[in-house]
């Protein structure tokens, strides 16, 4: 029998439930990811480039463009969406009203996780400052 207090959450995964990368997070649609290349700011370095644009909500909205032809292993592939995933996840308090999309360079597949979790915070910092301007 399990007691009561196993199922209370600590405050660790309340602020994981809080930030959930939902649905209604992600860009879903080519329009979507459309309305953000046709005007963006776009942040670069040699295992990202970041495009952003303002939204009409106060939520942020991650797409992903992983290329196939940047990193050929899905195994790889399917690694830099959850470094990625779980950083926006992170920022997004300060990415709101913001639509991201985030494109790989073949560098990122061979880097280890900690310089990709250290560059997409210098671009979510890019990115929440092109939107105060």
């Amino acid at each position: 029998m399990r007691s009561s207090q196993q199922h209370k959450k600590t405050p660790e995964l309340e602020s994981s439930t809080r930030y959930r990368f939902s649905k209604n997070s992600r860009l879903l649609d080519a329009a979507a990811f459309g309305r953000v290349f046709e005007k963006a700011t776009r942040s670069r370095d040699k295992w990202f480039t970041v495009f952003c644009r303002r939204n009409e909500s106060e939520i942020a909205r991650l797409g992903l463009a992983i290329s196939k032809k940047q990193c050929k292993k899905a195994s790889e592939r399917n690694r830099l969406k959850r470094i990625i995933r779980e950083s926006f996840r992170q920022h997004q308090a300060e990415l709101e009203g913001l639509d991201i999309v985030v494109m790989n360079k073949a560098a990122a597949t061979a880097e280890k996780n900690s310089a990709l979790r250290d560059s997409l915070e210098t671009h979510w910092h890019n990115s929440s400052n092109a939107r105060q301007e």
